[in-house]
């Protein structure tokens, strides 16, 4: 699942998106939309994830001003790179998932698998990712909803990884007539969860989740409804979170900024309460507290 190897140099991480797609079940509960990547994948192989991938240069193209709507205040944050990352998360959520929003929604889960449908031609036949799903949209008269995408958190690949990612994790409410629904190709399997069920589920040895995944999952277990993730958000920098391989004896560890083996010496802002680092126990990175003393 994970690639680490101590001696690494570590490479520049590319800038990716990830979207944490939610909804509410029948009972009230908050659910996310989860895939499973295909386990001959590069990266993360057989891991649940939420859908993303990495910024195409065709993302941050000026020309998408007309075919995409503001960005939410918080994306400031992001600075140049804000828009590039959240085109990204609407074509990958779009590739993975089939769901996108648009102004006015428009679309409906039939026509969001046919675009998707569409997108994937376009680019199997050698067409750039991100100019291909622009242009797709000016063809199909749409207004990608980029204002809808709340940027959550973010979190750097370790130097120790062989393929590293800058990734932005993103809030997206599910759209009205849109269901998610996995590519079979890139991804196995596609569902909804809870984010408690699906902690339990990766307890329990039935998934596989990277630390950035349980992590999220975690806080979003916090939720007790759809609109409780801005303040949730809020208390969240957007600084990267990075964390380093290190070993403690025979133990594995990943640790994070603020724990005692990281080399930086303060936590990223929301991040005060929460595990400093990651402790490889029976194949799992679990969330622990660094001992005191």
């Amino acid at each position: 699942m994970l690639d680490l190897d101590a001696s690494r140099a570590g490479v520049t991480p590319l800038p990716a998106s990830t979207v944490i797609v939610g909804r509410t079940d029948d009972s009230g509960q908050v659910e996310v939309f989860c895939v499973k990547r295909h386990h001959k994948s590069g990266f993360l192989g057989g891991a649940v994830v939420f859908p993303g991938g990495k910024v195409d240069s065709g993302d941050a193209d000026p020309a998408w001003r007309a075919r995409r709507t503001g960005l939410a205040p918080r994306s400031s944050a992001l600075a140049e790179n804000a828009a590039g990352f959240a085109v990204a998360a609407l074509r990958e959520t779009l590739e993975e998932a089939a769901i996108m929003p648009v102004l006015g929604d428009g679309l409906n889960a039939s026509g969001a698998n046919r675009l998707r449908q569409e997108l994937s031609a376009r680019v199997n036949q050698g067409a750039a990712a991100g100019a291909a799903f622009r242009e797709l949209l000016e063809q199909e008269q749409l207004v990608l909803d980029t204002a809808r995408l709340l940027p959550l958190w973010r979190w750097t690949t370790p130097t120790a990884e062989k393929r590293r990612f800058e990734t932005v994790f993103y809030w997206l409410e599910l759209p009205p007539e849109q269901v998610g629904e996995s590519d079979l190709h890139e991804t196995t399997q596609g569902f909804w969860g809870t984010p408690r069920s699906l902690i339990e589920r990766w307890e329990g040895g039935d998934i596989f989740l990277a630390p950035p995944t349980s992590r999220s999952l975690e806080l979003l277990a916090e939720l007790g409804a759809l609109g409780d993730v801005h303040a949730l958000a809020g208390r969240h920098a957007l600084d990267p979170i990075c964390p380093e391989l290190v070993f403690e004896g025979s133990t594995t560890i990943l640790a994070l900024p603020g724990d005692v083996l990281h080399s930086e010496a303060s936590p990223v802002r929301g991040n005060e309460d929460g595990p400093t680092r990651f402790v490889l126990e029976e194949q799992r990175f679990i969330g622990r507290r660094a001992p005191r003393g």
